[in-house]
């Protein structure tokens, strides 16, 4: 049989204690996260109570969320109503920066446009977590831009955990090293590489130096790994890096032809090609 300590004094140390991991429940659960936003237009900050009170929010469905592979179903307002005022033109970036150092540069025309196809900055309710993501050890919350309909999205474009929003010049401008050269004609394999580039590696990559991202190793410098690795297994890299090389803390994402098709991932070695004779042709 087990006792228990049922003394006036005990009760009142109980009774303390619970009351203080209650208030200190209470106080975590009422924190709200915010989002630092910045533009043209003025830097400002708003926080999850005041996104989820604006006009426009609404749950919505995401029948192909990419972060969890499944449908999923968020509170959220339209990207557009929160960065109104920002200063975002179509032919700027929103740059998304999200807490564990991902950055991904969204074309403005892409974040801006109407109807079905808009983007959307769900929030995640303070004290009401959404579920862990597959293979993390935390969601997406607090703030994940998600596309319910997400006809011309590529997988990069979804950042979750984002902590703040600024309105950039485009990578090509800011950073011109990360260019193809001057010559390269429009609608070559070189340029929709380069493009390909900025969507899906420029969120962890930087490329002679430029870009905001220290996630992973910079693409071209000291060396390409155009020029370390044979073609097929770069290419088996992308798909599965696991299956190439493994180590600690390995966190780069394997692109499935569903996340980057065959002719996506040619132009994207092209560039990388183009770029490495261009860096020894420099020397």
């Amino acid at each position: 049989m087990q006792w228990f300590d049922v003394s006036v004094p005990a009760v009142r140390r109980a009774l303390a204690v619970g009351a203080l991991g209650l208030a200190c429940w209470l106080a975590g659960a009422a924190q709200a996260a915010v989002l630092h936003l910045e533009g043209p237009g003025g830097a400002r900050q708003v926080d999850t109570e005041t996104l989820l009170r604006h006009p426009e929010a609404r749950d919505i469905d995401v029948p192909a969320d990419v972060a969890y592979h499944r449908p999923m179903r968020y509170r959220a307002v339209p990207l557009a109503a929160v960065l109104n005022g920002l200063g975002l033109g179509a032919g700027d970036v929103l740059e998304a920066v999200a807490l564990d150092g991902f950055v991904a540069q969204l074309p403005g025309a892409l974040v801006l446009r109407p109807g079905r196809g808009q983007a959307w900055l769900a929030v995640e309710p303070a004290g009401a977590p959404w579920p862990v993501l597959p293979g993390k050890a935390s969601g997406p919350g607090p703030f994940y831009i998600v596309w319910p309909v997400a006809d011309g999205v590529l997988s990069e474009q979804w950042p979750y955990a984002v902590a703040r929003l600024h309105v950039r010049e485009a990578p090509e401008k800011r950073w011109p090293r990360i260019g193809v050269a001057p010559e390269v004609p429009a609608g070559d394999a070189r340029r929709r590489g380069q493009a390909i580039f900025v969507a899906q590696c420029f969120v962890c990559h930087t490329m002679n130096g430029g870009g905001e991202a220290r996630l992973g190793p910079d693409l071209n410098l000291p060396m390409s790994p155009v020029e370390y690795f044979q073609p097929q297994a770069l290419r088996q890299l992308v798909r599965n890096p696991a299956s190439v090389r493994q180590w600690p803390g390995q966190s780069m994402p394997g692109f499935a032809p569903d996340r980057l098709s065959d002719s996506d991932l040619d132009d994207l070695v092209s560039y990388l090609q183009h770029m490495a004779r261009e860096r020894r042709g420099a020397r």
